[in-house]
């Protein structure tokens, strides 16, 4: 028993028939391509995920230089 209900024997059968009707060559073709398009998607993601961590950690920093309580203590430090 092999995935699903499939037998290795038969898996052989199927990849057997591809490779005829595609050949060789156009199967590392359509390998190479997919596999391009693969990397491609997990770059773009990890572009994205860098870009909101981005975004988050100066949302951050904008609310810290933001706070009018501190601008105020800093002024009534210095009068003192």
């Amino acid at each position: 028993m092999g995935l699903g209900g499939i037998s290795l024997w038969q898996l052989l059968i199927i990849l057997l028939i591809v490779v005829l009707i595609f050949g060789t060559k156009r199967l590392k073709s359509i390998g190479a391509d997919l596999g391009g398009a693969v990397k491609g998607f997990r770059s773009s993601m990890g572009d994205g995920e860098s870009d909101a961590r981005k975004e988050q950690l100066s949302d951050q920093r904008k609310e810290d230089a933001d706070f009018p309580e501190n601008k105020v203590n800093d002024k009534d430090q210095t009068k003192v």
